[in-house]
């Protein structure tokens, strides 16, 4: 698979719409929400973490992350039917609901940067809970669990780095909001 030095988005979204790709993805989801679990860390369902200005940290995944995301988005292309298991395993977390969650574009991921927080921040909830990166999965704000969350974090980004090598899909690890740009078609 060839990569598309200035904006592999494309290859990305071809990607994820691979379902034994998706599987292995969606297995290490679920090894986070696994360990999360074990360790109960407390979570206030404040958006502030999803403020990075605000909380004083940026959020940096990888493309095929944000990639996932995206392709599920309601406003995206049809997808495979489902997320898998993620629904289940993460049932408890009180989502906003579909028809308020906010879309990407060049309109929204604009406002987002001026406000300093994420794009999918709805009513200072996630809205995209079930479709968000491992960063997301992994972090919170609880000061207890700072040191098992550096482990996690480490070990993880690993995994999914390995998933890119192993499928040979293009990596890039950077910022949230400037890896969304890539997707946005509109000016």
């Amino acid at each position: 698979m060839t990569f598309a030095a200035e904006n592999p988005a494309a290859v990305w979204l071809a990607c994820v719409a691979r379902p034994g790709l998706v599987a292995e993805l969606e297995a290490v989801y679920l090894m986070i929400a696994d360990q999360v679990a074990a360790r109960g860390p407390a979570c206030w369902a404040s958006g502030r973490c999803c403020n990075f200005a605000k909380a004083g940290h940026r959020l940096y995944t990888t493309g095929l992350e944000a990639a996932y995301c995206v392709l599920r988005l309601p406003t995206s292309p049809p997808r495979e039917a489902g997320l898998g298991q993620l629904g289940a395993r993460e049932e408890n977390h009180q989502e906003v609901g579909l028809e308020s969650r906010p879309t990407l574009s060049a309109a929204t991921l604009a406002d987002a940067v001026a406000r300093g927080d994420c794009p999918f921040l709805v009513s200072q909830l996630c809205g995209v809970h079930t479709l968000k990166p491992a960063a997301c999965r992994v972090y919170f704000c609880d000061e207890a669990a700072t040191q098992w969350q550096n482990d996690l974090s480490e070990r993880v980004h690993a995994q999914i780095r390995a998933l890119h090598d192993r499928h040979a899909v293009p990596y890039r690890y950077g910022e949230w909001r400037e890896l969304l740009g890539l997707f946005v078609t509109e000016p």
